[in-house]
């Protein structure tokens, strides 16, 4: 049997990937430290889980539901965009999915034929280019360089674009370097879509977690046109720690998002009913939990970035947002003897037992992805086991 062109050419999720093999070795019971995911390290609210039960025990959540989500929790979304951005959606604008993943892959299959290009900035999170090959479009990459804290500029975009650019995809805060567009850099960004008519895809997941006074802008807030113009993917699974949940949500173009539906109907039928009511008291019941955990990533941040600086060769510009650092390791690397990330990384994971991403997969051959979001005692382990690991190789 033989395989399907796209499957044969697809690239697997290298951070699902090296946290599958983190999980293997400890299984074998190797001392294995994993920073590799981007899932909170907090338990569901307490609120969230007994909506879930009840919604079990009351029977609700035993049936197929619509395509695009209850409706209480399509109505929870628009009230989620006029509570936190003071737009007025329409629930035939929303729809719900099945993770955040699963809106952008809708979306790209909804809007892409074959050669269009969606330009997506380097560095980016790992599916977005997969997801865009998938629809047969054609990811157009941008350099966001390090010395403008990895943004692209207008200028840039201008460059990249061509008669077959159909949209734009913009990830502020950034997974993988935390960083944030400003309101300035956005408004320019998102003038210039209006300009020429390319789709704004705004994927918004890392919103509610920016830290030390730094500020959220969503693109859609800065204008009529441009909000017009822009496709807002987000979900609970960053926000809430409801990643094991898979609920993600959008809105946007209703043209855009009736096709989304169509796709989804065909895909998945609906996202799972007990998620989805546990969803629902994620968006309307108490908030306070998002404050506490976004204080606890602060802290971490705040704890581990400097420690960070102190391996050698490590140059990291202080992320803003979301819960990862992406520290460049070229001179690091450079005193160990690699002038591959990937090989790197996998010589840290085999000697000194300690799980981080490459940056290859996210466009940055010079990068490591750490992510903290978890516990403290970890984070401080892992940077002492990489210290030992660099100190150990630039000794030969």
């Amino acid at each position: 049997m033989k395989l399907s062109k796209r499957v044969r050419n697809l690239e697997p999720s290298v951070t699902l990937a090296t946290a599958a093999r983190a999980k293997e070795l400890k299984a074998q019971g190797l001392d294995i430290l994993s920073a590799t995911l981007g899932e909170p390290d907090f338990v569901t609210p307490k609120n969230i889980q007994q909506a879930a039960i009840q919604a079990i025990e009351s029977g609700k959540a035993s049936f197929y539901t619509a395509s695009a989500g209850i409706p209480e929790l399509r109505q929870a979304v628009v009230d989620y965009f006029k509570r936190n951005y003071g737009l007025t959606y329409n629930v035939s604008q929303t729809i719900v999915t099945d993770g955040a993943k699963f809106a952008l892959y809708a979306l790209f299959q909804s809007i892409l034929d074959e050669e269009d290009e969606v330009i997506i900035p380097v560095p980016y999170w790992v599916s977005y280019a997969e997801q865009v090959r998938l629809a047969d479009g054609v990811p157009v990459f941008v350099d966001g360089a390090e010395t403008n804290q990895f943004k692209v500029t207008t200028e840039q975009l201008e460059q990249a674009r061509t008669s077959k650019t159909k949209a734009f995809m913009l990830t502020s805060p950034s997974n993988p370097t935390g960083m944030i567009y400003t309101k300035e850099e956005l408004l320019a960004i998102g003038e210039w879509a209006v300009e020429h008519d390319i789709l704004i895809v705004a994927d918004d997941i890392y919103g509610a977690l920016v830290y030390n006074g730094a500020e959220f802008t969503p693109i859609a807030t800065l204008s009529e046109a441009i909000c017009n113009q822009t496709i807002v993917i987000n979900g609970v699974s960053k926000t809430y720690s409801m990643t094991g949940w898979r609920i993600g949500f959008a809105v946007g173009n209703q043209e855009i998002i009736t096709a989304m539906i169509n796709i989804a109907s065909q895909a998945t039928s609906n996202p799972s009913a007990v998620s989805q009511y546990a969803a629902l008291e994620a968006l309307n019941g108490p908030q306070d939990s998002i404050e506490t955990m976004r204080l606890a990533f602060e802290e971490r941040l705040n704890r581990l970035y400097p420690l960070v600086l102190e391996i050698p060769g490590v140059k990291c510009a202080k992320p803003q947002g979301a819960f990862y650092l992406f520290p460049n390791v070229k001179e690091t690397m450079d005193l160990c003897g690699y002038t591959d990330v990937t090989a790197f990384t996998e010589a840290l994971l085999n000697e000194a037992h300690v799980a981080l991403v490459t940056g290859a997969g996210f466009g940055s051959p010079e990068n490591i992805r750490i992510s903290y979001a978890t516990d403290w005692d970890t984070l401080e382990e892992v940077v002492k086991r990489i210290k030992a690991f660099v100190e150990k190789k630039r000794q030969k």
